[in-house]
């Protein structure tokens, strides 16, 4: 599933940007939601969607730990 999304933590990416992150919620809302472009009376659903798993995906970066004590985020 989602083969578009890169993996986003060391050692496979050093610089990991906001946009990085949000192209891959994007993507992974979009796959699983089924819609490139969700019609007008989806896109508020669709929009929070990508929000909230880029602010989780974030968080996940954050706290994992790469290594001995080496945290991704």
């Amino acid at each position: 599933m989602c083969r578009s999304i890169k993996t986003l933590r060391p050692p496979f990416e050093d610089a990991v940007t906001d946009e990085d992150v949000r192209a891959a919620a994007l993507q992974y809302v979009r796959k699983i939601s089924g819609f490139r472009k969700p019609s007008q009376a989806n896109s508020q659903a669709f929009d929070t969607a990508v929000d909230e798993v880029a602010a989780a995906s974030q968080r996940l970066l954050d706290t994992l730990v790469i290594g001995p004590g080496r945290r991704a985020g």
